[in-house]
């Protein structure tokens, strides 16, 4: 059963493939630029207004944001400041287009969902294609001829890898280390239920640019669980959920094109294993 309480907000923590926190000194928090953002999406994921982001960081022209740029977000909580870091590059390759492909025909083709598509190239739904246009697929490039797999799939396919058979989010097939060990992409069958490795209180519950859906849950022991790529949510910010409940249905990851759940855990603001994390 799901019980619902008040709780102070709290600042969503950013990390590779997904969201960490680390300590800064400073009052305001500080986000890292990554690639796409503007000061348009910045506004509205901190919810100020473009001219006070502006104001704050002594910008006068939105058009010269750069990525890796450290801007100060005026702060409104008495909540701990924190880091948001920018995620990893996104594993894709390039595709030329040809007369009469669609995004339709081109994620139907290559085994993606016409969402992750448009996620990673940051298309709208009125988006047309143009013939010889350049677009990135998510995942990695079709194996060569004779059978022989492409340098980067080779690599995907030596990655550090987690015991499939502890408890999982979802029924795991594969588990896989990200670049920085500090999370996982848990593969698992698309729409299926993502249950909570612990109880507490949900801290985070909406989209997260690339990432789909996402989940932060808070543990009375100050462990943060992130789950991410679900496709629907089944909870809210501020309920106060049990172990093995439902957070939300696992949806295609934008970056690889495949149901991948996304966990990162960390421990009063420090990187844990997730196959070492605590599930209570």
């Amino acid at each position: 059963m799901v019980y619902r309480r008040s709780i102070k907000p709290l600042v969503l923590l950013a990390a590779l493939f997904g969201l960490f926190s680390y300590s800064t000194p400073a009052e305001d928090l500080i986000h890292l630029v990554a690639k796409g953002d503007t000061i348009y999406s910045i506004s509205l994921l901190y919810k100020i207004s473009q001219e006070e982001l502006m104001r704050h960081n002594n910008i006068a022209d939105s058009s010269k944001l750069q990525m890796g740029m450290r801007l100060a977000i005026p702060s409104r909580t008495n909540s701990p400041p924190a880091v948001i870091a920018a995620p990893a590059t996104p594993v894709f390759f390039l595709y030329t287009v040809s007369k009469n492909d669609t995004l339709y025909s081109i994620a139907r083709s290559r085994g993606v969902t016409l969402q992750a598509l448009r996620d990673i190239n940051g298309f709208s739904k009125s988006y047309v294609l143009k013939t010889g246009e350049k677009i990135k697929i998510p995942g990695h490039p079709p194996a060569a001829a004779g059978g022989k797999t492409s340098p980067k799939s080779s690599a995907h396919n030596t990655a550090k890898t987690a015991d499939p058979s502890i408890r999982w989010p979802v029924m795991a097939k594969e588990v896989l280390y990200m670049s920085s060990n500090t999370g996982v992409l848990v593969s698992g069958r698309e729409s299926e239920s993502i249950k909570s490795l612990t109880g507490g209180v949900v801290v985070h519950a909406s989209p997260w640019r690339g990432y789909g859906n996402v989940a932060v849950i808070e543990t009375d022991e100050g462990y943060r669980y992130l789950y991410g790529s679900c496709e629907t949510l089944s909870v809210r910010k501020g309920d106060n959920i049990e172990p093995g409940t439902e957070l939300g249905k696992l949806g295609i990851y934008p970056a690889s094109g495949k149901p991948d759940l996304v966990l990162i855990v960390s421990h009063n603001g420090s990187p844990v294993d997730p196959a070492k994390a605590p599930r209570f």
